[in-house]
């Protein structure tokens, strides 16, 4: 990864909350401990961020609290090959006048490009999968009501009343903090919150997640296995991952990562 790429996520990354760790921003730009320290020193020495025992801090933290989620500037450079991958076999599932939900996030994001070719009836709490899909498909894009989430780039409200109700899809496509043997995770209740009715007015739950998910963790969990219907991930799954989905008959789509992608992300 590119040294003005590190140095875009880590200052988005502290925006996020009051300290990040060195060891956070390894795992977000995956590079050595040593690189992220050069990388804080550098942008603490431009005054572009504070440099604090064991991290970084923002030198003017936003005043909104927000919610317990990445920033989707940041998730937007992480194994995009592999989103991209998983969000065209995600396609591959719709045929012309279905209806389905598509939940916020950057690897449902991927689906956009993709769905410029069909005619369906979309809903999504995503606000950038609802400007694309206006701009750039004959899609039908219904939102829901709430506030906007600038950092996440999604929609969501605390109350029941926001017309997801209304809307009943054939499928569900949703990313997610993590998936393990309990089911799928989250990292905010108010997410949480907002994905449990979302779920509620599908038939089926499509979750589209990169092979790292399955060895992330958070404290919330959004659903067990046995609500999900399909999982699509890339060509790193391992065998482990994949017999316990199998254990609860979950379907599995693997998407190959082409391998120009591969050769592209590495070279970066």
């Amino acid at each position: 990864m590119l040294e003005t790429e590190r140095h875009r996520i880590i200052l988005s990354a502290v925006q996020e909350k009051p300290v990040v760790t060195v060891a956070d921003l390894c795992a977000l730009t995956g590079v050595s401990e040593a690189t992220v320290r050069r990388d804080i020193a550098t942008l603490h020495m431009g005054k572009k961020l504070r440099r604090v025992r064991g991290g970084a801090e923002a030198i003017a933290p936003p005043q909104f609290a927000g919610i317990n989620a990445r920033p989707f500037a940041v998730n937007q450079t992480v194994n995009v090959a592999q989103k991209r991958a998983i969000a065209q076999a995600a396609v591959e599932l719709c045929d012309d006048g279905d209806a389905i939900i598509i939940n916020g996030g950057t690897t449902t994001f991927q689906m956009v490009h993709p769905l410029t070719t069909k005619r369906l009836q979309v809903f999504t709490n995503s606000f950038p999968i609802a400007e694309h899909l206006l701009k750039q498909s004959k899609n039908t894009v219904l939102l829901p009501a709430g506030a906007i989430y600038r950092e996440q780039n999604i929609i969501l409200s605390p109350f029941d009343a926001d017309g997801s109700g209304h809307f009943y899809a054939k499928r569900m496509f949703m990313g997610c903090r993590g998936l393990g043997p309990l089911g799928l995770m989250e990292g905010d209740p108010l997410l949480v919150q907002a994905e449990q009715k979302l779920i509620g007015q599908a038939d089926e739950l499509v979750v589209l997640a990169d092979s790292s998910k399955f060895k992330q963790r958070s404290s919330l969990l959004l659903c067990p296995l046995n609500r999900i219907h399909t999982v699509i991930t890339d060509d790193g799954i391992g065998d482990r991952e994949a017999q316990m989905l199998e254990a609860a008959e979950i379907r599995l789509i693997v998407a190959e990562v082409a391998a120009s992608d591969r050769r592209k992300r590495a070279e970066e």
